[in-house]
């Protein structure tokens, strides 16, 4: 998205090949950015901050919660109307938390029943705003963000606690004045972008479920390399440390304002323990294999402040519990977390992904651990944000 507004050409590398990341390239294709490439690597030719052309049609979002939230933020600053949708589940998500903000720096947005897509976004002149998150987003940062690059002005978000900087990191890479002090992250409006050549870190939330699968089955050692290490993604590697993990950095360097690095992973005995707060914050999309691997540690392991988890792709929290049951596991839901007991054993099982990318890939690391073959419903879900997913794990599944 930075790559469309910036002036000039940028090339990608190592790009994600999920569906999300696609749907978010069929986006800036119908604004009018030229990209080439296929894979893994792609060029985008700049069309500079006033650049984009209106939409022949309604945009796509797909599944992609990401390319909704943030790409709205561009989208109420342009001089055109745009309609953006995505698929059965993106459209029950809400999204009423970028409306907000967007509307109060003067854009003009309709939805389905006044939160839900498709959104009808009315761009207009935005002014920059001061705006207090009330719940921590790095989604709706980066909404709030991205208008306030077409304000004169400066636009200040304030987060109630940490979430991830990519937006910020990414930003300053392209050129914009981004100050950080403290919760605060203010945004020089009008900056000139302009394009880089860029290396993905490979991602932390989708090495998770290779991490805790190491972890979980006995005798496991495994190696991951050039996995993005940004501080603010730590949380996964601090909680299960502290949890007793025997994991490894032997090499860690940044790259274009990230830390990258190489992982080394050993099947431990976990104590367990408790994930509430700003902790939770931090490991929202981890949350469904952390839960998988809880019921295994000594202590188990509770869940709190995850009330977040009920409104994405699923009900995470229900499904998490539900599939946990099939598996033989004891699990208790709560209204904002969940109780597992540790010390359990897991048994084979007809699991249901419903559609949820990130509950196929936990439930089939908890597979792994069970006491014969196991059936993942809706396997293909993976795809969504990991389509090598199932060629990785039959890879390094022994």
């Amino acid at each position: 998205m930075i790559s469309a507004i910036a002036e000039g050409g940028s090339r990608i590398t190592n790009y994600s090949t999920g569906a999300d990341c696609r749907s978010t390239l069929g986006c800036m294709r119908a604004l009018g950015v030229e990209i080439e490439g296929s894979g893994t690597e792609f060029v985008i030719r700049g069309k500079g901050l006033d650049g984009l052309r209106a939409p022949a049609a309604a945009l796509d979002a797909g599944n992609s919660g990401s390319t909704i939230r943030m790409l709205s933020g561009i989208l109420a600053a342009q001089p055109f109307t745009s309609r953006i949708f995505g698929d059965e589940s993106l459209s029950r998500r809400p999204m009423r938390r970028i409306m907000q903000p967007l509307t109060q720096m003067g854009a003009h947005i309709r939805a389905r029943e006044e939160q839900f897509p498709p959104l009808e976004i009315e761009g207009a002149k935005l002014r920059p705003i001061d705006y207090p998150l009330p719940v921590p987003s790095a989604q709706v940062k980066t909404c709030v963000l991205f208008a306030g690059l077409f304000t004169d002005g400066v636009t200040t978000v304030t987060e109630p606690v940490p979430s991830r900087n990519h937006s910020e990191i990414a930003l300053r890479e392209f050129g914009a004045s981004v100050d950080i002090e403290g919760p605060k992250i203010s945004l020089i409006g009008r900056p000139r972008l302009r394009g880089r050549t860029l290396a993905v870190p490979s991602d932390l939330s989708s090495a998770a479920f290779f991490i805790v699968a190491a972890l979980l089955v006995p005798g496991s050692r495994l190696t991951i390399r050039g996995v993005g290490l940004n501080p603010t993604r730590c949380a996964l590697l601090d909680v299960l440390s502290g949890m007793g993990a025997r994991i490894g950095i032997p090499r860690k360097e940044q790259r274009n304002g990230e830390w990258v690095g190489d992982l080394t992973i050993e099947h431990s005995t976990l104590r367990g323990g408790t994930i509430e707060g700003a902790t939770t914050a931090g490991l929202i999309d981890e949350i469904p294999v952390l839960a998988v691997l809880g019921a295994a540690t000594e202590e188990g392991l509770t869940v709190k402040d995850a009330s977040e988890l009920r409104i994405k792709e699923t009900d995470r929290i229900r499904t998490v519990v539900e599939n946990l049951r099939r598996l033989g596991v004891g699990a208790e839901e709560l209204p904002d977390g969940m109780v597992i007991p540790g010390r359990q054993k897991f048994r084979a099982a007809r699991f249901d992904s419903h559609g949820d990318h990130r509950i196929a890939m936990a439930f089939a690391v908890a597979a792994l651990a069970g006491d014969g073959p196991s059936v993942i419903e809706d396997a293909e879900a993976a795809s969504v944000s990991f389509p090598e997913f199932w060629d990785v794990l039959r890879r390094i599944a022994r």
